[in-house]
């Protein structure tokens, strides 16, 4: 049986594999004109490069060397790989991705589509600019914005958004590049490129339904496959097209060893799988040609050498912080001390002794935040508290995340996280508290178990909502209970506080902060004495002068903060001899 199926599998690559015909000038389909020879396609982020319509690999070779700066250029179809590397082995390397097939006469669309999105063709600059800020978050390179513009009535290219039917906002996109129209492919076909879903979208399924559009787009068109190349290791986007019917062929990419590829090609990672936060970190070390050793991968250690330099590091925590400005962060009632004594603006707060002074407090500003003194990651906070019961179940919940309790004034307006590192502003985003919207057929339960997962899968496992009685008492002031089905669009806050581990979202605005946050971050950083460090705001808006400091974090996730440079300027800190250098002062240097 295991034969069988082996030699049946084996037909079947080589009846789906590409012909990979060298379609040459000289060369003809039966019956047909000479198809164009070296078939480039601009996409706005680089070239599709066309292997198999080069005369020859040198060739090929030699137009991959000419790949501009900024930009990402694929090789595809290559009859000779090996003949290609060899003719600039310094300068490319073979792209570890897998290239899947789906056979337009295989497929079938789906049963039923997902609710609350739409997808539709790119129309406007805005759409164009919110592609490239969901290329950012998944650290994919940028395309021109007037490219995009140019080209959204293409017939070669075809530019698919997501957008949201609440909000406007665009959560999704996927280019589709019609081979018929950009060649005469004598194989009539199509490929996918640069699937990218926003991060912090809410809605399950938004990359299938970009996918499913584009393949159903080609099927109208006649077109017979639609390829794809997908990193060997992205198990959760492979499951994905093999769901859908996508079949692995043995075709190759080639790419040009730039800054942006060179996490690809510099060798092997540290065999221990350490999480997001430390990661971001060690692939730049190693981008920077530092020796990475990982001391303890699960609570993220690993040591940095270059130059007979050693700095020890958790994560974003670094030799550099001290014993002192640690304990500063670690205690948030010193961080507010600090911080007031700076002349920064803080919130009120008070220590929960006594039941009677507790309710006064709450008395005087009518809505509280109850927190442990030390902790991280959310845990034990409760926001918006009004009762006197809420206030007790709160202290005693707090306390069991450590001994001391604050309570502390709600300060009305949106979480802001900035990241100072080496006592300069590198990130800043707004955290949004998790939430859920009803289907009509879900218990609250499950829409959470449902947002949860995508949380998960969006973050590496990082952020998920615990039905907690943090939760439990969310849900509860917003008129439900777990089991309660909510009607479809009811939109539920499932908990107050926004932080990544307890399920929040976070979103970039760094480019929109008022300089007078900027300053009051940078400020703040020097009065705690800290290099790295992640201060929590609340503001009513971010292009205001108006805030409060309630938090300061001395191990901030810098992976949080994608697409701005946190990892870059991280290393920048510890290793400041591996800065690059700009290309101005070396063009300066080299005609000195």
């Amino acid at each position: 049986m295991n034969m069988t199926r082996l030699r049946r599998d084996h037909r079947l690559d080589r009846q789906n594999a590409p012909s990979l015909r060298n379609w040459g000038p000289a060369s003809r389909p039966p019956g047909g004109e000479p198809l164009p020879a070296d078939v480039l396609v601009e996409c706005g982020w680089g070239r599709l490069i066309f292997a198999h319509t080069f005369r020859s690999a040198e060739a090929v070779a030699q137009v991959l060397r000419q790949e501009r700066p900024d930009q990402r250029d694929i090789a595809l179809y290559l009859r000779d790989p090996h003949v290609v590397l060899a003719a600039a082995p310094q300068e490319l390397f073979l792209d570890p991705s897998h290239t899947y097939r789906l056979w337009m006469s295989h497929y079938r669309s789906a049963r039923s589509r997902p609710r609350g999105f739409t997808v539709r063709r790119l129309r406007t600059k805005r759409d164009a600019q919110a592609v490239n800020r969901i290329y950012r978050q998944r650290r994919m390179v940028s395309a021109d914005v007037d490219f995009l513009m140019e080209n959204r009535r293409s017939r070669t290219l075809t530019h698919l958004v997501a957008q949201d039917d609440a909000t406007g906002e665009i959560i999704g996109t996927v280019t589709g590049v019609d081979h018929a129209e950009a060649f005469g492919d004598p194989e009539n076909g199509s490929s996918l490129w640069c699937l990218a879903v926003d991060p912090q979208a809410s809605h399950p399924r938004v990359g299938e339904a970009l996918v499913r559009t584009l393949a159903e787009h080609y099927q109208v068109r006649g077109r017979n496959f639609m390829d794809l190349s997908v990193m060997h290791d992205n198990v959760q986007a492979i499951a994905l097209y093999e769901k859908l019917g996508f079949q692995r062929v043995p075709v190759f990419c080639l790419k040009t060893k730039n800054a942006f590829n060179e996490r690809l090609f510099i060798g092997p990672r540290p065999d221990a799988e350490l999480n997001p936060y430390a990661t971001i970190i060690v692939e730049e070390a190693r981008r920077r040609g530092i020796a990475v050793t990982v001391l303890d991968a699960e609570a993220g250690y690993f040591r940095l050498t270059f130059g007979g330099r050693s700095i020890v590091c958790r994560e974003s925590l670094s030799e550099l912080t001290t014993a002192i400005a640690m304990s500063r962060c670690d205690d948030k009632a010193v961080t507010r001390r600090v911080l007031a004594q700076a002349g920064l603006r803080v919130p009120d707060q008070i220590e929960a002794a006594s039941r009677k002074e507790s309710e006064a407090f709450l008395a005087r500003h009518g809505r509280v935040v109850v927190k442990p003194a030390s902790g991280e990651q959310g845990a034990g906070i409760a926001v918006d508290v009004r009762t006197p019961a809420e206030l007790k179940a709160a202290v005693e919940r707090a306390r069991r995340h450590g001994g001391r309790v604050l309570i502390e004034a709600l300060v009305e307006g949106q979480d802001l996280r900035i990241v100072a590192i080496d006592y300069k502003v590198v990130a800043a985003a707004i955290r949004k508290p998790p939430q859920i919207r009803g289907n009509g057929r879900d218990t609250v339960r499950d829409l959470i178990a449902k947002q949860s997962r995508r949380r998960a899968a969006a973050t590496g496992g990082e952020s998920s909502i615990p039905i907690d009685e943090e939760t439990k008492r969310c849900v509860r002031s917003a008129g439900y209970e777990l089991d309660s089905i909510p009607n479809a669009g009811t939109v539920i806050a499932v908990r107050k506080t926004a932080n990544l581990h307890t399920g929040g979202t976070i979103h970039d605005v760094t480019e929109k902060l008022h300089p007078a946050l900027a300053a009051a971050a940078e400020a703040a950083a020097r009065a705690l004495d800290i290099p790295v460090v992640g201060l929590d705001f609340i503001v009513p808006r971010v292009d205001r002068d108006v805030y409060a400091i309630i938090e300061a974090n001395e191990r901030p996730g810098l992976a949080n903060h994608e697409p701005q440079p946190t990892a870059e300027r991280f290393i920048d800190l510890l290793f400041p001899q591996t800065v690059p250098m700009a290309p101005s002062s070396a063009s300066a240097q080299a005609t000195e």
